[in-house]
């Protein structure tokens, strides 16, 4: 049986549902960050849904419009300097420059808009490990803080406002921060005295194995309220809400499902390993920053065994349970006892699997997609 992945349909609707019933004071904008699974039929139902759009290249938001998305419900906040400028914003797409740079570019556009957003460093970031952080001075996503006064003379210079402010501070970032990261957010509007949009990013967590903390997005969403409603009556600014999730809209949607081909150990004193018939070429999220993911064998077996999981692929680094908070470990999991053949589930793996795999590693075919109910 080829490894493949499984989508939920009614798993997907009913986080867009939860998602764009979420309330702000003065509107909220729930933007899917496109990344995270760009699946055809994904698209399809938060386009139904209402929810509008993050691209992370302009080869996502050139797909998006290929897709039939409006361009003005693509907001491009990219690394890398679009590279077809002038078609993207010919079709309404939604321009963040992410450096100066990018700001610059735009600026030089012969039919650029009047408004532009900026993303900006404050100094703030957050995530499980280092690696998921997007914010601080070691990160290298947006325009550094300080460097928002010249922002602002380049642009009014050229006769552009700068209407939307865009701040992301990591994945998978402690829930109780979230208040913290408004209070930095709105510190930086303040600089900016045209912002109407404030798009205060992703990075929502999901909880995918015991002992993990899962986002209370109403809870998460009262507290933004509660500061956005205090900032209003002390500035007279009512700030448009937008946020950008993708692994919360999709994680739990997902399961990567594939075989054992093998079973192997290293002796009495060693590990015994699982073998699949899967690994980093569809599934990087364990091998690059430890993730952990419940995993489940798929039999009718009363007896249960200790198991290091892991890939086909010939690379030490193509692991499945990686050891908590040290992902250069390896972790037993305790599983039904499994023979070659028996199937096994990866869960919640929606999000940053099959969108961000090492595809073509050791020639291994991809994974198929399939929705399912």
């Amino acid at each position: 049986m080829p490894p493949r992945y499984e989508y939920s349909r009614s798993a997907i609707q009913e986080r867009i549902d939860e998602l764009t019933g979420l309330q702000a004071p003065f509107g909220l904008t729930v933007r899917y960050a496109m990344k995270a699974n760009p699946h055809s039929a994904i698209i399809a139902m938060m386009h139904e849904g209402g929810v509008h759009f993050d691209a992370s290249s302009s080869y996502e938001a050139s797909e998006l419009l290929a897709a039939g998305i409006p361009g003005a419900h693509i907001s491009l906040s990219s690394q890398q300097s679009p590279h077809i400028f002038p078609e993207l914003l010919s079709k309404g797409v939604q321009f963040v420059a992410t450096s100066l740079h990018q700001l610059d570019q735009f600026l030089q556009e012969k039919y650029r808009p009047s408004e532009v957003a900026l993303r900006i460093n404050p100094d703030m970031g957050q995530g499980q490990i280092k690696r998921l952080s997007t914010g601080g001075r070691s990160a290298s996503f947006g325009i550094w803080h300080e460097y928002i006064p010249e922002c602002l003379k380049r642009c009014s210079d050229a006769g552009v406002r700068v209407t939307r402010l865009h701040i992301h501070v990591g994945s998978g970032a402690d829930p109780s921060i979230w208040g913290e990261v408004m209070d930095r957010a709105l510190s930086v509007v303040r600089l900016l005295p045209d912002v109407t949009t404030l798009d205060i990013g992703g990075g929502y967590k999901v909880a995918r194995v015991e002992g993990e903390r899962e986002a209370d997005m109403p809870a998460i969403m009262a507290a933004f309220f509660e500061k956005l409603t205090a900032f209003a009556s002390e500035t007279g600014r009512e700030l448009h809400l937008e946020i950008e999730p993708g692994t919360y809209f999709i994680a739990h949607a997902g399961t990567l499902v594939a075989e054992v081909d093998d079973v192997v150990d290293t002796g009495a004193e060693g590990y015994t390993f699982l073998r699949l018939n899967t690994g980093m070429n569809d599934f990087l999220r364990s091998t690059l920053y430890g993730a952990r993911h419940r995993i489940e064998v798929m039999n009718d077996a009363t007896e249960t065994a200790e198991y290091v999981v892991v890939g086909h692929n010939c690379e030490s680094g193509d692991i499945f349970t990686p050891a908590h908070g040290n992902p250069e470990e390896i972790e037993t999991v305790t599983l039904k006892l499994a023979q070659i053949g028996h199937e096994v589930r990866i869960y919640d793996t929606g999000a940053y699997c099959a969108s961000m795999r090492a595809r073509g590693y050791n020639s291994f075919p991809d994974a198929t997609e399939v929705m399912v109910d």
